[in-house]
């Protein structure tokens, strides 16, 4: 897949993170598969997955104008989730523009990691995934002194740390990799009906990482439900989910498929983007 011209790219609305599960190189047929939440307040203006005028594919968050999650020319790839209890900073730059930046650059993602990783003390806690054809990577500034090459299989990540056995990562990561494995037509839809998933872990499951127990719970979903509870108002949680699941399928030939569907703060979908890039 070469440069993204949008002026000729199919795309398709239909009225109608964070988490994220990624199959890298694990598939005879398909190197990249990817299924995401983007969990935020729905006050906080964003736009929804379009092309860019630089050629990025991606949802933008409209205050700092970054992204979470997108793709970019010559099978670039780049999603981004924070830390959960990462001490504030002042006079920070926004995570957003860590996966914005590579998506439209040219640097290889090991250098591009590399980098990051020299100037890491610039964002407040961040998980970074980059990746293109050839490699994917992982970096996180809080814990790793250096960014981590990924090998073949599948990763679940979260607000932790990269396969922290958090139970909506753990049990997401193992749905998503029977799904992309066995299912004989993978689907985005299939993909984007997985992160629909509402359950809530026991509450022995939890862990523990400084927020109060009702919090742990309403959190523990893949799918975070909002829910109007007056203390969840004080402590500024209140009118916060799932804003949008996101899909992304790219096959051996360089193919890819891309998907965004978007939720009201009840959690009801109100319309989905498809994107497809390539000759298939």
């Amino acid at each position: 897949m070469g440069r993204i011209d949008c002026k000729t790219l199919k795309r398709e609305v239909i009225a109608t993170m964070c988490l994220i599960f990624i199959g890298h190189r694990s598939h005879k047929d398909m190197p990249l598969i990817v299924a995401a939440n983007r969990d935020e307040f729905f006050a906080r203006e964003t736009r929804q997955a379009h092309c860019w005028d630089d050629g990025v594919i991606a949802g933008r968050d409209g205050r700092a104008g970054g992204t979470w999650l997108g793709i970019g020319s010559n099978s670039r790839f780049a999603a981004i989730t924070n830390r959960r209890g990462s001490a504030p900073k002042d006079g920070i730059r926004s995570r957003g523009e860590l996966t914005a930046n590579f998506l439209r650059g040219s640097a290889t993602p090991a250098d591009y990691a590399a980098s990051i990783a020299e100037n890491g003390q610039d964002y407040a806690g961040f998980n970074l995934l980059i990746g293109d054809a050839d490699s994917l990577y992982y970096l996180n500034n809080e814990v790793l002194a250096a960014p981590r090459e990924l090998a073949p299989g599948y990763y679940g990540l979260s607000n932790g740390v990269l396969d922290e056995p958090w139970p909506k990562v753990s049990k997401g990561k193992q749905r998503f990799q029977i799904l992309a494995s066995e299912s004989p037509v993978l689907t985005t839809d299939t993909l984007i009906d997985l992160m629909d998933d509402r359950e809530k872990a026991e509450d022995h499951e939890l862990p523990s990482t400084g927020l109060t127990l009702a919090l742990e719970r309403r959190l523990s979903s893949a799918f975070i439900q909002n829910e109007k509870d007056p203390n969840e108002e004080i402590l500024g949680l209140h009118d916060y989910g799932t804003l949008c699941s996101t899909a992304l399928i790219r096959d051996q030939k360089g193919n890819v498929r891309f998907h965004e569907r978007n939720y009201d703060a009840l959690g009801r979908p109100t319309q989905s983007h498809f994107f497809h890039l390539g000759t298939g």
